[in-house]
């Protein structure tokens, strides 16, 4: 049997240690990794060596993790100020906590039931309840002490107390997967190391030198197996939540539609809300249902024929409407504010004058308030567009949206509710079913009302649509939380791919 200088090298110390681990192999051997393993696979499939693996899941602390299991969790920090307290402000908090630690702490008081949330004096105000003085040892904690006292633990023995996904979230753990090799001889092996085998000096090239000396005949040429596992390479590529919007967008560019686009994060209320015949008192305008500029706090408006008229459809009415009927005010039109949502952009394009028939989209960051989950963020992406025409109806609206969430989205399932919005009417909601969240909404659409349109200087139908894009890029990328779109998890972005 024709054997390397590395195979024979590799029999002849794994007989003398008959079965022992892979790293210990190694050392014996004085190879480097990938030579030994490529020299433990040819002599595996030669029937010489046998080798074993064993993979395994396990968990470990991160940094953060690492600083919590000595200071303790910010939630246990703040309900210790709380319990000697009974009622502070987010500001008394600082004494303990970090600023990236004050963002979500209201929400795990909130969510724990330790402390109830009011305003008083403009400012959030935290008092301690009942859950709050009596609060025990939770699953999270006691599955930070038993990874404080480990350097790592099997994922099996954490999930006996809590899922490490809830871990890793909160970033206090990470997961790896550790495989323990061993390699042992067979007996075919023995045998052919006690017959004798001889080492002879192993070279990969043949050079001049080696056929001039006539030396090439006392040496082994270097066998290479093309087959043999080596280390995996990552190449630079986009994030993916980035190539998933690159793809939305040609798509859509594909289907005809023409790209809006806007430099800017931030809009006046007028574009926001005004502009889309949403009245001024709306609940959905005011702090707890939107972010607002505290400097600069006012923007302008555009040019005065427009503004009479959007006035004029919320004083009075247009088209046959009567409007809210209040007196519309400028100053609170001019109102900054982070862009609430892309139809905003919808509005500017229809003021500026559009082709007719014409589709238009774009997908803009937008930001507002709510309350951090796996289907929940404040700031994410939409893709908002519509299509202006004469003989628009709503069923084309309907199988605008179908199509998008079937051929774009993946979705295999597709449901329509009625809905109501301010600027549309008949008005529609979509959701699509996720195998691991069930039914998801990710999309509001309808016919903007004529009320609107009119305002803007378009007098044929107009149907549009807002999506919430972050949602079906989670059911391209295959993940059950919507912030793993933003994650940092290494693993996540070298090994997450698109499906198309």
């Amino acid at each position: 049997m024709e054997l390397s200088y590395q195979e024979k090298l590799t029999l002849i110390k794994l007989n003398e240690l008959k079965k022992a681990k892979f790293d210990e192999l190694v050392e014996k051997t004085g190879l480097d990794q990938v030579a030994a393993m490529r020299a433990v696979l040819w002599l595996q499939s030669k029937g010489l060596a046998r080798l074993h693996e064993k993979s395994e899941r396990i968990a470990k602390l991160t940094e953060t993790g690492k600083k919590y299991a000595q200071i303790g969790l910010p939630e246990w920090r703040a309900l210790k100020v709380l319990r000697k307290k009974g009622k502070v402000t987010l500001d008394d908090l600082k004494e303990v906590l970090s600023e990236d630690e004050l963002k979500p702490i209201v929400g795990l008081l909130r969510k724990e039931g330790w402390a109830s949330i009011r305003k008083e004096d403009g400012k959030l105000v935290l008092e301690i309840t009942e859950n709050g003085l009596k609060a025990e040892e939770r699953a999270i904690d006691r599955a930070l002490k038993l990874l404080a006292e480990k350097e790592a633990i099997p994922v099996s023995e954490i999930e006996d107390i809590i899922k490490v996904n809830d871990l890793k979230r909160r970033k206090i753990a990470e997961e790896d997967i550790v495989t323990e090799r061993t390699v042992e001889i067979t007996p075919e092996g023995e045998e052919l190391v006690n017959k004798g085998l001889e080492l002879k000096e192993e070279v990969s090239t043949l050079t001049p030198e080696l056929i001039k000396s006539g030396k090439w005949r006392e040496v082994e040429f270097k066998r290479f197996n093309i087959q043999a596992p080596v280390r995996r390479i990552y190449p630079g590529k986009k994030q993916p939540y980035r190539a998933f919007l690159d793809k939305i967008r040609r798509r859509l560019i594909e289907m005809g539609f023409i790209e809006m686009t806007v430099d800017s994060l931030i809009e006046t209320q007028f574009w926001n809300f005004d502009a889309l015949f949403q009245p001024q008192n709306h609940p959905a305008r005011e702090w707890t249902d939107t972010y607002q500029l505290k400097y600069p706090k006012s923007g302008y408006l555009p040019n005065e024929e427009l503004v009479e008229r959007v006035k004029t459809a919320h004083e009075r009415g247009i088209a046959g409407s009567r409007g809210w009927g209040y007196v519309w005010s400028p100053e609170r039109a001019m109102l900054l504010m982070p862009r609430a949502h892309g139809t905003a952009l919808s509005g500017r394009q229809l003021a500026k004058g559009v082709e007719i028939p014409g589709k238009y989209f774009t997908i803009q960051r937008v930001f507002r308030p709510d309350v951090l989950d796996r289907t929940h963020l404040i700031e994410f992406n939409q893709v908002d567009g519509f299509v202006v025409g004469e003989d628009l109806n709503f069923r084309h609206l309907l199988g605008i949206l179908k199509r998008f969430a079937v051929e774009i989205a993946g979705a295999k399932k597709v449901k329509f509710l009625p809905d109501y919005y301010p600027f549309t009417e008949p008005s529609v909601q979509m959701s699509a079913y996720h195998p691991e969240l069930g039914w998801v909404e990710f999309g509001g659409a309808g016919i903007f009302r004529e009320e609107m349109t009119r305002a803007l200087g378009i007098d044929v139908p107009v149907i549009a649509w807002g999506i919430g894009i972050d949602r079906l890029a989670m059911f391209k990328l295959g993940i059950d939380d919507i912030r793993y779109l933003f994650s940092y998890d290494l693993r996540w972005l070298r090994e997450a791919r698109l499906v198309w």
